[in-house]
């Protein structure tokens, strides 16, 4: 099982989330990367090394973008996360 860590974006998107169910969703899929962190899609090019998982709620598609830390303890760092509408292009200008 991996450790679950955020950037400081992260947990203040998800303490804005009033919604129950919303909230719900995201915890069970930050369970299931903790339990295996490569369910989530590799991505390649500018975004080489991170991870995206994503799920849909109430018909709106989120992401979370993460990177994995094996040598460190099996760390999972939660970038960013987000509605799909311009994600990539936010996670883009994070990683730079």
């Amino acid at each position: 099982m991996y450790e679950i860590r955020f950037a400081g974006a992260v947990e203040k998107y998800l303490k804005k989330i009033k919604e129950k169910g919303l909230k719900k969703i995201f915890q069970i899929s930050l369970i299931k990367i903790s339990n295996d962190p490569y369910v989530g899609e590799l991505k390649t090019g500018d975004l080489a090394g991170i991870y995206c998982y994503d799920f849909y709620y109430n018909k709106t598609n989120y992401e979370l973008a993460y990177r994995i830390y094996e040598e460190d303890d099996n760390i999972v760092v939660v970038i960013l996360t987000g509605t799909q509408e311009n994600f990539y292009n936010e996670l883009k200008r994070y990683m730079k």
